[in-house]
């Protein structure tokens, strides 16, 4: 891809990215500003790319496919688990806009001075952040209306259905295949998966 247009387009009429709202933010975060130097002709290509400490910026379409199952809204409070170099954190931070918040969590120290850089050049102030991942998977301490995983788990972390307000969307990858649970109740949760993908490991 040439530019950032013909990406969002390409994505677009392959029926990938679909929802207004997504698609701004697409269009206003532009992918090029979060990959390093050496790879800015790259930056429109649907590929990952490496962000270094042998992680990787995620393909635009993946994250264009996760970005429609979270559905983030306006004024939500969302977690951003594996947050790189910050692309998808600035993203969601563009969606939820004035009143909602974004947290990001990376665990290689490198990327997260990197991703708070990027964050900060993009202008969105302290409701939205990034900073090194605790010990645990998470905030075991704080709920979200999404969460939003970028590596990928070996099973299922069920510790995460916990951090999911009512009402609340989780996507992971997990192994090869993306999930999208939705939690009605503590009681019920609602899954639904989509094979063929490819991440990094997620670390915990």
């Amino acid at each position: 891809m040439q530019d950032n247009q013909a990406l969002i387009e390409s994505m677009i009429s392959s029926s990938i990215l679909h929802s207004s709202h997504i698609i701004e933010a697409f269009k206003k975060v532009d992918r090029k500003y979060f990959v390093p130097e050496v790879f800015y002709e790259h930056s429109y290509a649907d590929a990952p790319l490496p962000i270094g400490e042998g992680q990787t910026i995620s393909q635009p379409s993946t994250v264009a496919f996760m970005f429609e199952l979270l559905q983030p809204q306006p004024g939500q409070k969302i977690l951003d688990i594996g947050s790189g170099s910050g692309w998808t954190t600035a993203l969601l931070c563009y969606i939820v806009g004035e009143e909602g918040s974004v947290q990001g969590l990376e665990r290689v120290d490198e990327l997260v001075e990197k991703g708070k850089e990027n964050l900060s050049s993009s202008g969105f102030g302290k409701r939205c952040s990034i900073e090194k991942a605790g010990t645990d998977l998470g905030k075991p301490d704080e709920t979200f209306d999404r969460i939003l995983v970028s590596a990928s788990s070996k099973e299922i972390p069920e510790e995460l259905f916990r951090q999911l307000n009512e009402g609340g969307i989780l996507v992971i990858p997990v192994q090869d295949t993306v999930y999208r649970f939705k939690k009605y109740s503590d009681s019920r949760i609602t899954q639904e998966a989509y094979p063929g993908f490819l991440f990094v490991p997620l670390i915990y």
